[in-house]
């Protein structure tokens, strides 16, 4: 009995596709418990990437903000040192207790609101008082009137504001203590007021005049995270489209549509640093650098909101197998460059002349790929790339105008170089010359019958004449 001998055979490049066709094929001819066993490991696999993406970023935001939480946990204790200093020595015995609470309440609670909610925390207050004095004068003093106390106050709380917060905390909170503690101990009414005063005063100094934030520094840690992940997914989009993966700009939408968080984190700084600008004297210098920062952060939401639609309208172009010209992905890639560029540029106080080159050069690509052909979702994409670029260059400084006319003087020239207008091209051929010989003799007939016509003109006038009498010598 003769053995064949075993042969290693190395797959070539036909095999390879070969079994890819195979496995793709036997794919399809799953039963439907394990096709949809699969779609939940995809999604379970999704879900793990982006818990993780999640995890580090909320790591990485952690680490970015360990100062404006330091600087707000000093100016909390020493907010509650000094307002439990002075209601001690100017309130009285008991107040060194609620003065505190107030001013602690002031500045760690409401971050960016802190002149309004202080208001809200003296109206709290005053409203816990007068219904708990108002009550416990009808119904007495006893666990159950404290109930009804306290559900009345929160209820009018809740109506006064609309929603939850210091005034209904301070209302509910001093309806209790009326309820309570007014049956032995006479007079707390109006100590309590006088505590939330001193309270609410002493964290408005200390956030104001003693330890005032940064109020640029602050937004720039906050914007940060949404220039990074802008440059990041904009280049890994770029990627995804010249290599055709549907998986990759799925990816990218996810991503970016996990930027809700960040965008709050802004929004959030923007309120801190108006109220800084606003009631600390020493940062009123920055108040115009300010209102420049907001305006920018507006259109950085609205670009972030762009390059989330062309995540999704990649990743629909490449589901319907749509051309992809080279041009869009390179687009792609010059619009992160000008995001980085523009933040490199306006954090040094540059002038911005390098973040316009690169929009220009991103418009003018996408002109082209709009005029080399593309279909329904690529236009979209073009026009999302315009939309973009002229996002970018009024988060630049320019105004709505100007970045409209670069970025559409951009594509226009991007077109005009695959589809030369006609009008130039009649001006760039030169005239042969059978055509210089027709329009010479065109032009002397033209003379010829408007000579001809001039003279017929001045014969007909001679003949209607009436003739000269010839004077009398």
């Amino acid at each position: 009995m003769s053995v064949v001998p075993a042969v290693a055979v190395v797959p070539g490049r036909h095999d390879c596709r070969a079994a890819a066709g195979v496995t793709a094929a036997m794919a399809d001819d799953r039963p439907p418990a394990d096709r949809d066993q699969s779609r939940f490991d995809e999604t379970a696999e999704r879900t793990v990437r982006r818990v993780r993406h999640r995890g580090g970023q909320a790591g990485r935001i952690r680490a970015r903000q360990w100062e404006v939480t330091l600087v707000i946990s000093i100016q909390a204790g020493l907010a509650a040192a000094i307002a439990a200093l002075l209601a001690k020595n100017l309130l009285g015995q008991g107040s060194h207790v609620f003065a505190p609470a107030a001013a602690v309440g002031t500045i760690a609670t409401a971050i960016g609101q802190r002149a309004r909610r202080t208001f809200e925390l003296l109206g709290g207050v005053a409203l816990g008082i007068i219904i708990g004095d108002t009550l416990r004068f009808l119904l007495g003093s006893g666990p159950w009137q404290t109930g009804v106390v306290v559900a009345l106050a929160i209820a009018s709380a809740l109506l006064v504001a609309g929603k939850g917060g210091p005034l209904v905390g301070q209302a509910g909170g001093t309806a209790v203590l009326i309820a309570t503690l007014a049956p032995m101990q006479r007079g707390l009414e109006v100590p309590r007021i006088f505590d939330a005063l001193v309270g609410g005063a002493v964290g408005l100094v200390v956030v104001a005049l003693l330890l005032p934030i940064n109020p640029m520094r602050v937004l720039d840690r906050a914007a940060a995270p949404i220039f990074a992940i802008l440059c990041e997914q904009l280049d890994e989009l770029a990627q995804a489209m010249r290599g055709r993966d549907v998986a990759r700009t799925m990816g990218v939408l996810d991503r970016l549509r996990s930027t809700e968080d960040d965008l709050g984190r802004l929004h959030d700084a923007l309120s801190g640093a108006e109220e800084v600008v606003t009631i600390a004297p020493v940062r009123w210098h920055r108040r115009q650098q300010y209102h420049r920062y907001a305006r920018s952060a507006g259109h950085l939401e609205r670009l972030l909101l762009d390059t989330r639609a062309m995540a999704r309208w990649s990743t629909t172009a490449l589901q319907y197998d749509e051309p992809i010209p080279p041009e869009l992905p390179d687009a792609m890639g010059r619009l992160g460059q000008a995001v980085a560029e523009m933040r490199a540029e306006c954090k040094v106080g540059d002038d911005t002349q390098r973040t316009r080159r690169l929009v220009e050069q991103c418009a003018e690509l996408a002109g082209r790929a709009s005029a080399t052909g593309v279909k329904s979702f690529g236009e979209s994409l073009v026009t999302g790339l315009r939309t973009a670029a002229s996002d970018l260059l009024r988060a630049a400084g320019f105004e709505p105008e100007d970045a409209n006319r670069i970025v559409r003087r951009a594509a226009g020239v991007g077109e005009a170089e695959i589809h030369p207008p006609l009008r130039r091209q009649l001006h760039r051929a030169p005239p042969t010359r059978a055509a210089r010989a027709r329009r010479r003799a065109h032009l002397a007939a033209r003379a010829r019958r408007r000579a001809h016509l001039a003279a017929r003109a001045r014969d007909d006038g001679r003949a209607g004449r009436p003739a000269r009498e010839r004077p009398a010598r």
